[in-house]
């Protein structure tokens, strides 16, 4: 089921009976070593199909060796992860609420639920509204760790909803990374809105905190690789020399509003006809 605001207020209720119908239970103040948030674009513009590959890719990502040797090699040698869908301001779904990862099973199991529901589209794209739904699973999710790392990937600039740059900038003061992953395939259904330089755009008004990067997509075959190399990174805390990694930096030059812009001159038009 789709959470929609005003509705988000009762965001704790549905995730406390999500965690208890789901085979891997988070465990209140459990030590992890990151706690990550993986937060996906299914906006319009994104076909079923493609929908299907990042799912499966994330499935995939999350039972490759190097992955699982990843999140045993750290300290506490487990994890904890949530995933969610987003689009609009208002639309977000919760496919896994919080769960531990410290082994092969558990990971399994997690992409298992990954494959229970297919995914549904819905209208807009709101970075800024996917970040601050983020924010407030952080504060939810009973777990202790040294790092916490927001992930969100996309194919479009935020059109809906507040500023992008306000919604990251508070993520990151609350001590969050925010890494991202530009979905710059051009495969799906093309839209008026989309923008050609969309790894700058990431680069400049989405990532941020320390150590954020973002890795490029530039076709959905490299989709399932990209986000294993990017997995690897976020939890070992280690650079793959192979992986595409674009480092978070601050551009004056380019304009975080542009979504907005594009959204507000579209309707403008119509308005005219």
């Amino acid at each position: 089921m789709w959470t929609l605001h005003p509705a988000r207020v009762f965001y704790g209720v549905l995730a406390a009976l999500a965690v208890m119908l789901s085979p891997v239970e988070a465990k209140a103040q459990d030590a992890v070593d990151v706690e990550l948030i993986l937060a996906v674009d299914v906006s319009l513009s994104m076909s079923p199909g493609e929908m299907e590959i990042q799912r499966r890719g994330y499935a995939a990502a999350l039972t490759h060796e190097t992955v699982i040797q990843a999140i045993e090699s750290g300290l506490n040698g487990r994890i904890a992860i949530a995933y969610f869908e987003w689009a609009g301001d208002a639309t977000q779904r919760l496919v896994v609420p919080w769960t531990t990862i410290a082994s092969a099973e558990d990971a399994a199991r997690v992409a298992e639920m990954l494959m229970v529901n297919p995914p549904r589209s819905a209208r807009r794209t709101s970075i800024s509204g996917a970040i601050n739904f983020a924010a407030d699973l952080f504060v939810e999710s009973g777990y202790r760790s040294m790092r916490r790392v927001l992930d969100i990937s996309g194919d479009g600039p935020n059109n809906q909803g507040a500023p992008v740059v306000q919604a990251r900038d508070d993520l990151v003061a609350a001590g969050v990374t925010v890494n991202g992953l530009p979905l710059m395939t051009n495969e799906g259904f093309s839209t008026s809105y989309d923008i050609r330089d969309l790894d700058r755009y990431y680069s400049g008004c989405v990532i941020g905190g320390p150590g954020a990067f973002m890795i490029p997509v530039n076709e959905w075959s490299q989709f399932p690789e990209a986000v294993r190399r990017k997995l690897v990174i976020e939890l070992a805390g280690t650079e793959d020399p192979e992986a595409p990694v674009v480092l978070a930096q601050a551009s004056d030059d380019f304009d975080c509003m542009i979504g907005e812009r594009m959204w507000q001159e579209r309707l403008w038009m119509w308005d005219e006809q």
